[in-house]
C-alpha cells in the first residue's frame, strides 16, 4: 500500500506541476492576482507530494521489499543500514526522484522565501519551475518508474553496486545534485526575465542567492566525489578529466562565470544580456551531464542507465529547455536596455575578463568531452581525449584568470588606475617571489614550472589578504580601529575574500601533486620492506576476513621513519556477495608533508601480492581549500543584502525622536 501511495503522489505530483507551468504564466500575463497567486500553493504542495513518494520508496529499501523492482535490484537484506539508505540514490530511478525532490524543494523554497518579488516575476519564475519539474517528473513515470513490482516477489535483492557502498557517496549525489537542481532557479529568473523584457539591479540581487547557492553545493558536491575517487578507486589520483566529472565541472565554471557577472548588472546596470546567457547555459550544463549520465553513451563508473528509450526522452528534455531558453533570448535580448559604460581598465572590464576566461574554459572542456562521441557519431570509429589535452588547453586559459584574480579587488568601478593598484600589492608581490626563489632552490631538480605554480598560489592567498588588510587598515591603524572595521565588513566581501584564499590553497595542492608525486609499483611478501618517499613500508601480514556483505584478504603495512613506528595501514581486497564484484580499500596515512598510500593487489603466482605505493605532497590542500571556497560562499549566503525577501528595513523613529 506504501508503495502505491508513492506511485500515486508522483501522478498528483505531475498534474500539478503542469498546473504550476500553465496557470501562474497565464494569470501573469492577464496580470490576475489570484490566479498568479496560486504558483505558491502549488509550488509548496508539489514538494510535500514528492517527499511522500521519496519517503515510500526509502521505506521498501529500509524494510528490504523485494517486490519493488528497484529495490530488489539496487539492494540485500545482508546491506548495512546506511547503505540501505544511501542505496535509494544509487541508482537510475532513484537518483532521478532524488533530483525531483530536490528541484521541487528549490521550486517551495523559492515560494516561501521571495515575498518581495514583483509579483508577475515571481509567477513566471515558479511557473518556469513547474514546467521543469513536469519534465522530469513525466520522464520517471513513463520510462524510469521506481515503484513497478515484481510477481512472483524474490527471496533476495541483487544488491548495490560494491563500489558505490561507502559514506562519501552517501551525501556526495545529493550535494551534486542540489548543485545541479539550484542552477534551475537562475534559469528560471532569467527566463522570467526575458518574457517580463526587465532586467535590473534588483533582479541581479534577487537572483545571486540562488546562484551562490547552487554554486557552494557544486563545489563541495565536486570535492567530494572527487575526494572519493581518490581514497575508493586506488589508483593515487584526484582527477581524472572523465567525461562525467567534466559534466560537473563545466556549470560549476559557468555558474562562477554568472556570480562575477551578476556583479555587475547589480552594482553597475551592464553586462545584463551576458548575464542572462549565462544563467541559461549554466543550466542547459546541467541538463547535459543528465543526459550524458542517464542516456548510456558513456561508459563511466557514474554513468546509472543505458536504455535507448530514456536517453531519447532526456535528449528530448535538452532539446526542448535549451532549444526553446535560447530561442527565447534570440528574440528578446535585443529589447533589454543597455546599462553602464565603463573603460576596459576598471573593475567591471576585470569582471569581464574573468567571464571571458571562465566561458572559454568551459567551452575547452566541453569540447573535449564531447568530440569522442561525435566522432564516433560520424564515423564509428573511437577516439579518446585524455589529461594532456585538458591539462595544457584549461591551463592555457586558468592561469591568466588566476594572475588576474587578486587584481580585481582594488580596481574602482567604471575606471580605474591599474598601476596604482598593482602598487598596493606590494606586499603580495614579495611573497610570490620569496615562494618562488625558495621552492626553486628546495626542488632544484625540477619541474621547472612547478615554483611558479606555487607562486601563483601565494598570489591568490597573500592577494586576497592585501584586499582584507586594505579594506580594514590593518597596520595602519589602531587595533579598535581595524576590529571595527572588520567587524563591519559586509558578508560578501569576506566570503569572497575566502573564496579566492580557498582557490589558491587548493593550487598548492594541485601543484604539489602534480610536480612531486612518487609512485612505486612491486611485488611485496609478507615481512618484506622498502624504503620508499622517507618512510620504510613493511609487509607484516596478510588475515582472510569476513565483512557485513563481503569477504576480504587484509594486508597490513607498518610505516617506520628513522627507525621509529608511525602507523599501521590496512589495504584490502574485498569480494561483495551476492554479485561477486571485487573491490579494492585503500590505507592512507597523512604526514604534514602529504599523503602516504599504500594499495595491496592481487596475488601473484611466484607468491606475494602486487602493492602500489605512492606518496602525494599536500594532497589534503585540495579538498581543504574546496572547502574554505564553501565556507566563504555560506558567509556570503548570510550576508543580508543578498538574502532574498530580507532588506534591511530602516529603524522606526522613537516618541522621543517624533518630538
Amino acid at each position: 500500500m506504501i508503495t502505491e501511495t508513492g506511485h500515486f503522489v508522483l501522478i498528483l505530483a505531475l498534474v500539478l506541476a503542469i498546473f504550476q507551468t500553465i496557470v501562474p504564466m497565464y494569470g501573469a500575463a492577464k496580470n490576475d492576482a489570484r490566479l498568479m497567486a496560486t504558483a505558491q500553493t502549488a509550488a509548496i504542495t508539489q514538494f510535500l507530494l514528492v517527499s511522500i513518494a521519496f519517503g515510500a520508496l526509502m521505506h521498501g529499501y529500509l524494510v528490504s521489499d523485494f517486490t519493488i523492482k528497484n529495490v530488489y535490484a539496487n539492494s540485500h537484506s545482508a546491506k548495512p543500514l546506511i547503505y540501505k539508505i544511501s542505496g535509494v540514490w544509487a541508482n537510475h530511478e532513484g537518483s532521478l526522484l532524488l533530483w525531483v525532490l530536490i528541484l521541487t524543494m528549490f521550486g517551495a523554497a523559492v515560494a516561501v522565501f521571495s515575498g518581495n518579488l514583483p509579483p508577475t516575476l515571481k509567477a513566471r519564475v515558479l511557473a518556469v519551475q513547474g514546467s521543469v519539474a513536469s519534465a522530469f517528473l513525466g520522464f520517471i513515470l513513463f520510462t524510469s518508474n521506481p515503484f513497478e513490482r515484481l510477481n512472483p516477489a524474490p527471496i533476495e535483492g541483487t544488491g548495490m553496486n560494491p563500489m558505490l557502498q561507502d559514506p562519501a557517496l552517501a551525501i556526495h549525489p545529493p550535494l551534486l545534485y542540489a548543485g545541479y537542481v539550484g542552477l534551475s532557479v537562475a534559469f528560471s529568473f532569467a527566463v522570467a526575465a526575458l518574457i517580463e523584457g526587465k532586467v535590473d539591479a534588483a533582479w541581479a540581487r534577487w537572483v545571486r542567492p540562488w546562484t551562490l547557492a547552487a554554486w557552494m553545493f557544486l563545489t563541495v558536491g565536486i570535492s567530494l566525489g572527487s575526494w572519493w575517487a581518490y581514497y575508493e578507486l586506488g589508483w593515487g589520483g584526484w582527477w581524472f578529466w572523465d567525461p562525467v566529472e567534466n559534466a560537473s565541472f563545466m556549470p560549476w565554471l559557468v555558474a562562477t562565470a554568472l556570480l562575477h557577472s551578476a556583479i555587475v548588472v547589480e552594482k553597475r546596470n551592464a553586462l545584463k544580456v551576458w548575464t542572462i546567457l549565462l544563467a541559461i547555459l549554466a543550466f542547459s550544463l546541467s541538463l547535459l551531464g543528465t543526459f550524458l549520465v542517464r542516456s548510456g553513451v558513456l561508459t563511466s563508473v557514474h554513468a546509472f542507465a543505458n536504455d535507448p528509450e530514456r536517453g531519447v526522452f532526456i535528449l528530448a528534455i535538452l532539446v526542448f529547455f535549451v532549444g526553446g531558453s535560447l530561442s527565447l533570448y534570440a528574440w528578446r535580448a535585443t529589447s533589454l536596455k543597455a546599462g553602464g559604460i565603463f573603460a576596459p581598465l576598471s573593475r567591471e572590464g576585470s569582471l569581464v575578463l574573468n567571464n571571458l576566461f571562465l566561458a572559454v574554459a568551459a567551452f575547452a572542456v566541453l569540447t573535449g568531452t564531447l568530440f569522442p562521441l561525435v566522432y564516433e557519431s560520424f564515423t564509428g570509429g573511437k577516439i579518446s581525449v585524455g589529461a594532456p589535452f585538458f591539462n595544457m588547453v584549461f591551463g592555457i586559459l586558468i592561469v591568466p584568470l588566476l594572475l588576474l584574480l587578486p587584481v580585481g579587488p582594488f580596481l574602482s568601478w567604471k575606471r580605474a588606475n591599474g598601476l596604482a593598484a598593482i602598487k598596493r600589492l606590494w606586499i603580495a608581490g614579495l611573497a610570490v617571489v620569496a615562494t618562488i626563489v625558495t621552492v626553486f632552490v628546495l626542488k632544484a631538480d625540477g619541474p621547472w614550472a612547478a615554483p611558479i605554480g606555487m607562486g601563483i598560489a601565494v598570489w591568490l592567498i597573500a592577494g586576497s589578504l592585501s584586499e582584507m588588510a586594505e579594506r580594514t587598515k590593518f597596520l595602519r591603524s589602531p587595533f579598535m580601529t581595524f576590529w571595527a572595521r572588520l567587524k563591519g565588513l559586509p558578508g560578501a566581501s569576506i566570503g569572497m575574500t575566502l573564496a579566492h584564499l580557498g582557490m589558491g590553497v587548493t593550487v598548492i595542492g594541485i601543484v604539489a601533486i602534480t610536480a612531486w608525486k612518487q609512485e612505486r609499483i612491486l611485488v611485496m611478501k609478507p615481512s618484506e620492506s622498502i624504503n620508499f618517499a622517507g618512510t620504510q613500508v613493511t609487509f607484516v601480514s596478510e588475515i582472510a576476513g569476513q565483512g557485513p556483505n563481503y569477504s576480504a584478504e587484509t594486508g597490513r603495512f607498518d610505516v617506520t621513519v628513522d627507525g621509529k613506528f608511525v602507523t599501521s595501514l590496512y589495504s584490502e581486497k574485498r569480494i561483495f556477495q551476492p554479485s561477486g564484484t571485487p573491490t579494492t580499500e585503500v590505507g592512507i596515512h597523512p604526514f604534514w608533508s602529504g599523503d602516504l598510500y599504500v594499495v595491496m593487489g592481487d596475488a601473484v603466482k611466484t607468491g606475494g601480492r602486487t602493492v602500489r605505493l605512492y606518496f602525494n605532497p599536500f594532497a589534503p590542500l585540495i579538498w581543504f581549500g574546496s572547502l574554505i571556497m564553501f565556507i566563504g560562499g555560506m558567509i556570503s549566503l548570510l550576508d543580508r543584502r543578498y538574502r532574498v525577501g530580507a532588506p534591511k528595513k530602516a529603524k522606526k523613529p522613537t516618541l522621543q525622536a517624533a518630538e
